[in-house]
């Protein structure tokens, strides 16, 4: 007989509640634990969800910090411009850019910004510590009511530890001037405890004009209780300075004007800071539980680029600047009661979330050399939002449970613009309901069917936007929430010792909508489109010391009108898949193997331009000498492989060329062959 759960504010507090003894899942016969994911049967409402533990981040050798997020089935992380901006992230058959259609939490706050000065729901993880993230939970498609905005594709949420077992002092030394200090610890004060991190990297990279990357991060958190029943209040700071080698066109390669790792414009970079303080407070039990979050995070963003080199000015270049200075906070409150309705097993969530962003101001500048020429626009931006949920569980029988869900999110835009005819204001509403069925457990196997409708928020400037800042045309204004539609079903077992597994099928729909482009300043049209796919997760512990991966994910990605431009959708990934092999404490010896493919893309419409696909393989050997002093040697594109983390196929101009510019593919090589050696020492 299946043991009830209450379900509480989400997936985070049920596995919070399992792991401090308040809440045990579902179990119907012991099953050996594999540390690398959490896929206990029981536990999760699609075949898609599922959470990421710290043994299975510590295995992985990361070269970036968002790298955390390829542990995810079927994501790729890659970059196209200098290390201290945000990664670009492909998921479903997605090039999501910056994070549009996925929506990440650290420590329960929203990484993603909306109306961003560069990309709509741009997530940057580089204030992320991975030393300090104790688990990665993460789901897919819209069918969870806790989800909303930015989460049609995927969400992950990222959580940081309530305790540490030490004090850590590391440092790494690496090939092009890789240099990393980092301080963990959480020693015990008063109730509770500090757990606090203090990281200071820099590093050149391979560039012909050398990155220059300087970042320093600090967090502090003071914990009380446990993440099921605690509190606690983290304060973080972030600050990074870098300059860029932006992608290049392959004919200047090709032609020897330009070597893989040059730089048409040297003079493109960033800086960015992060400021943040919240709070967390979880409260579980068997019949109710509840939870709330407040936070609230100060940053700023000045990004140079140039991706045209000379088209628009063929003597000063093309570079522009995006800048913004951003003040948000929310919240959230949640709770959930648990009882037996007609003799069924019945749990009801109800949550609200809310948030507030203020950009004072948010612009598109003309620079040259990092110097203002020209204002494109400069906007100050309120964006809010109010979004009630509310879920509803049933078991009908031990082996038959189903979850219904509504959400609402209400907004409201306020766009005051540097040219008049481009302000206003501008409410907006959206209902989105979810619906689940679960069958099983039968042979330590369940089934899952999954359906529900989610949404994107635009940039607030596209929705008030009536001429474009550089032309004064006229320009088509775009929809404040974008719809999508999911469709799942899926398998999960643990039906063998040692091994779990998933297997996904799924289908997301997009509405026609029109982008607002942060590189431009004004709005694109864009179309609708259907994506189908399958993905699959498989992991294997056949001994204690001994943990093998796989996960692979096939997409078809299709614009579903008939438009004679061509059906594919540009950028949009058709297999990702990765796979590793992991030794830990074999006689002191620890270590990694990983594989990670990116497949070819598409990158017009007609399908006759497409990149090349990457393979690439990291690894790791390490040794313990006692508990307390460990050393291991990192190596990334072991293999020393010459691709590309990202294609683009657009018109440029170098000097020289026709004033009309030539389409080309625009890429950003992946680094070669790097190593990197790191020393541990708990006090």
């Amino acid at each position: 007989m299946r043991r009830f759960v209450a379900r509480p504010l989400h997936v985070a507090l049920v596995l919070a509640a399992a792991a401090a003894g308040a809440q045990e899942p579902t179990k119907l016969a012991p099953v050996e634990v594999v540390e690398t994911y959490e896929n206990a049967i029981g536990l999760w409402d699609a075949a898609s969800q599922g959470a990421v533990t710290r043994e299975g981040i510590e295995r992985r050798p990361l070269e970036r910090p968002a790298e955390v997020l390829e542990a995810i089935p079927g994501m790729a992380v890659t970059q196209h411009s200098g290390d201290g901006k945000a990664n670009q992230y492909f998921l479903r058959g997605y090039n999501l850019d910056h994070g549009t259609d996925f929506a990440t939490w650290v420590a329960g706050m929203p990484v993603n910004m909306p109306t961003h000065a560069h990309g709509q729901g741009y997530m940057d993880l580089n204030f992320m510590i991975p030393e300090l993230v104790s688990r990665i939970l993460y789901s897919k498609g819209p069918y969870f009511a806790e989800n909303g905005d930015f989460a049609s594709v995927g969400t992950a949420r990222i959580e940081y530890a309530y305790a540490l077992p030490a004090t850590v002092a590391t440092v790494t030394a690496g090939s092009f001037g890789y240099l990393r200090g980092l301080a963990t610890g959480a020693p015990e004060v008063g109730p509770g405890r500090l757990v606090y991190g203090l990281e200071y990297v820099q590093g050149n990279g391979p560039w012909e004009h050398p990155n220059k990357l300087s970042k320093l991060n600090g967090v502090a958190r003071f914990a009380v209780g446990t993440p099921a029943n605690g509190l606690d209040v983290t304060a973080m700071a972030y600050e990074g300075d870098w300059n860029a080698t932006d992608q290049i066109p392959r004919r200047a390669v090709k032609d020897g004007a330009l070597g893989r790792f040059g730089a048409v414009d040297t003079s493109d970079g960033g800086k960015a800071s992060r400021y943040s303080l919240s709070a967390q407070w979880r409260q579980s039990g068997e019949s109710l539980s509840g939870a709330a979050s407040l936070y609230v995070v100060r940053s700023k963003l000045s990004l140079w680029s140039n991706f045209t080199y000379f088209l628009d000015d063929e003597v000063n270049g093309d570079q522009f600047e995006q800048a913004e200075k951003r003040t948000f906070g929310g919240g959230e409150v949640a709770g959930t009661w648990a009882g037996l309705v007609a003799g069924r097993r019945v749990s009801n969530t109800l949550g609200l979330q809310f948030r507030g962003d203020r950009l004072s101001p948010v612009g598109l500048y003309g620079t040259v050399t990092r110097e203002r020429t020209s204002t494109t626009r400069e906007d100050r931006v309120t964006v809010s939002n109010v979004s009630p949920y509310f879920s509803n569980t049933v078991e009908w029988t031990g082996w038959f449970r189903t979850i219904l869900g509504v959400r609402g999110d209400f907004y409201r835009f306020d766009v005051q613009s540097s040219l008049p005819e481009n302000s206003g204001k501008v409410s907006d509403s959206l209902v989105s309901p979810k619906a689940s069925a679960i069958f099983g457990p039968w042979a330590q196997t369940e089934l899952f069917l999954n359906w529900g409708r989610g949404f994107h928020s635009n940039d607030a400037r596209g929705t008030t936007t009536t001429i474009d800042p550089k032309t004064g045309d006229p320009v088509e204004r775009v929809s404040a929430l974008v719809p999508t539609t999911g469709y799942e079903a899926g398998v999960r077992t643990q039906y063998f010792p040692g091994f779990s597994g998933s297997v996904a099928l799924w289908t997301l729909k997009q509405d026609s909508e029109l982008l607002f482009v942060g590189d431009a300043g004004t709005t694109e049209p864009s179309r609708a489109s259907k994506r189908t796919g399958v993905e699959l997760l498989a992991q294997y512990s056949p001994v204690r010391w001994l943990f093998l991966d796989l996960s692979a994910a096939w997409t078809r990605a299709r614009f579903t009108d008939d438009d004679p431009a061509g059906p594919y959708i540009p950028g949009a990934p058709d297999k990702i898949a990765g796979a590793g092999v992991a030794v830990d404490n074999l006689a002191g010896w620890f270590g990694a193997l990983r594989w990670r493919y990116f497949g070819p893309r598409p990158l017009t419409e007609d399908g006759s331009v497409q990149s090349y696909s990457t393979s690439l393989f990291n690894a790791r050997v390490g040794y313990a000498f006692t508990p307390k002093v460990r050393l291991w040697l990192d190596a990334f594109n072991l293999f020393n492989a010459k691709a590309s983390d990202i294609d683009y196929f657009y018109v440029s101009r170098l000097p020289g060329e026709p004033a009309g510019g030539i389409a080309d593919v625009h890429f950003h090589p992946v680094e070669p062959q790097q190593f990197r050696l790191t020393l541990s020492l708990a006090l």
